[in-house]
């Protein structure tokens, strides 16, 4: 029994300990993965992370999905296998050259009695299942590693942020104070020069892109302007932390594989002939698309500033900048994050097949014929990476929040803060006015009632002593009266330095802003 081809040996004949070790370990991994996955949701849950928490769930149905697929091959690789097409068909658009007939393939072929091949081997079913794990696993892995590195370069706008809410920001921001246009700091920077035709002003923004594509005066201005044109003026808004969230609902988008991106897995696939190089130039797409997306968002600043020199030459306060959809492609700014997701699929396609054929196939396969290509593919996938984590996320981050819309839900998690945060206020006031309330009644019993009096006595001398006591004792309440009225001022200011938050977003009727009834 034990003897004969173990490479063909069924369950009939595999010890009882060797099978229930291989499910025991595939079992505890499944659990692990589950748990970390449960564990991670709960943190996003208790940090209110609410998108985050939704690309854990967009991930989790990409990981199923990735399961029914494999299982969906392992059940049909038999099926699939024994369909035959003519031999003429099966020599045309190979990916590699046939040099030897393998003859090892011919004689487990179910097609070869026919005179005909299997259009696909069970080895090449079970290679193919390795791919598309491959696959979605580096697309994870890149989305993941975009956004850590993109938000990693961003940490720093959080002291901009800050600066805005200082007293030397408001000094040298000042309403009253009239400048002209050009003498500002954010026209120095992008009213200066090359700006006369379009090629200067795309061969400029080209260029700048690489060097300080996001500085501290650029992120000021779009942040006054994105605040002017969809809120209260003057609130006290964190534009950094709603930069932040909104990249949170992006990332929902990113980490997805949509059902366009498979079907362009099916086209590489196809178009991967022997001698086409096909992969080479799909290599070069992925870094076409950052350079162009980094380029036209520096325009869409420079076009800004350009009209706002057009406008008005003498300005009042900060210069303010008009957000407007016709600034983009299509005058849809949510057109650059799906070329951004496409230029991440596509890099983490490169990068799977590379590992796959480095896996299966080994360094002499025909696809690492020509060394010197797959070196070139390799490194236009890392030169991607970087420019799209370090240059491109930034500045879509920051400059796509200057459409004609905002984004509702990125709102609803600080929206929540502060109203948990007037409620808790609302509550201590409550309980202070309780507490003095008491006060004055304990100190009346004592002082006027040699004996414990009742607390309906107590009440009705406390009002007598309102509506007209003894000089003292009136003197008393009103202090104790006027301490609660500060307090309820102080409180009530501290709520309206956080109502323009509330107040999101703000409406504007016949040209001018109105607050919400």
């Amino acid at each position: 029994m034990a003897t004969g081809n173990n490479s063909v040996r069924s369950l009939e004949h595999t010890p009882t300990w060797a099978l229930a070790v291989v499910c025991f370990f595939f079992i505890a991994i499944s659990i692990v993965l589950e748990h970390c996955i449960h564990l991670l949701t709960n943190w996003l849950k208790r940090h209110r992370k609410t998108a985050l928490c939704d690309a854990v769930d967009r991930l989790k149905s990409e990981l199923m999905l990735l399961g029914f697929m494999s299982l969906l091959l392992a059940v049909t690789q038999e099926p699939i296998s024994k369909i035959c097409i003519p031999p003429k068909y099966a020599d045309k658009m190979l990916p590699c050259r046939r040099l030897v007939e393998d003859q090892s393939a011919n004689t487990t072929d179910p097609c070869t009695s026919k005179g005909m091949v299997s259009i696909v081997t069970q080895k090449g079913i079970q290679q193919l299942q390795i791919f598309i794990f491959v696959l979605a696993v580096m697309q994870i892995v890149y989305s993941v590693l975009t956004m850590a590195l993109g938000r990693l370069k961003m940490r720093r706008w959080s002291a901009w942020e800050k600066e805005t809410q200082t007293t030397e920001y408001l000094v040298a921001n000042d309403p009253n104070r009239f400048r002209f246009t050009r003498q500002t700091t954010f026209g120095r920077r992008h009213m200066s020069s090359c700006t006369e035709t379009s090629l200067q002003l795309w061969t400029k923004c080209f260029f700048r892109q690489f060097f300080r594509s996001v500085v501290k005066v650029d992120y000021i201005t779009l942040r006054h302007g994105f605040i002017s044109a969809h809120l209260a003026p003057n609130s006290n808004f964190n534009f950094q932390k709603y930069i932040r969230r909104s990249l949170d609902e992006d990332f929902k988008v990113v980490v997805s594989i949509s059902p366009l991106m498979r079907f362009i897995v099916v086209i590489f696939l196809l178009l991967d002939v022997h001698g086409w190089h096909v992969y080479l130039w799909v290599s070069c797409v992925p870094l076409l698309i950052v350079l162009i997306l980094g380029t036209k968002l520096e325009v869409i600043v420079e076009r800004m500033a350009l009209q706002l020199k057009h406008q008005n030459y003498v300005i009042k306060g900060t210069p303010l900048v008009k957000p407007n959809d016709n600034l983009f492609w299509f005058e849809d700014p949510r057109f650059v994050l799906t070329l951004i997701h496409y230029t991440l699929f596509t890099n983490a396609f490169e990068l799977a097949f590379f590992i796959w054929v480095s896996i299966e196939f080994g360094w002499d396969s025909c696809y690492h014929e020509h060394t010197v290509i797959t070196a070139i593919r390799v490194a236009l996938a890392v030169t991607v990476q970087v420019l799209c984590s370090y240059i491109t996320l930034p500045l879509y981050a920051l400059v796509t929040q200057m459409g004609s819309q905002y984004k509702g839900k990125a709102l609803e998690e600080q929206t929540a803060k502060i109203i948990k945060q007037w409620h808790a206020e609302v509550r201590e006031r409550r309980k202070r006015q309780e507490q003095s309330l008491q006060s004055p009644r304990t100190s009346w019993t004592t002082e006027w009632s040699p004996r414990r009096s009742s607390v309906t006595e107590s009440s009705s001398l406390l009002r007598q002593c309102r509506l007209g006591g003894s000089p003292t004792s009136k003197g008393e309440i009103v202090e104790v009266e006027e301490e609660e009225s500060v307090r309820n001022e102080a409180a009530w200011s501290r709520f309206r330095s956080m109502a323009p938050m509330l107040e999101l977003p703000a409406v504007k009727r016949d040209g001018r802003w109105k607050e919400r009834e």
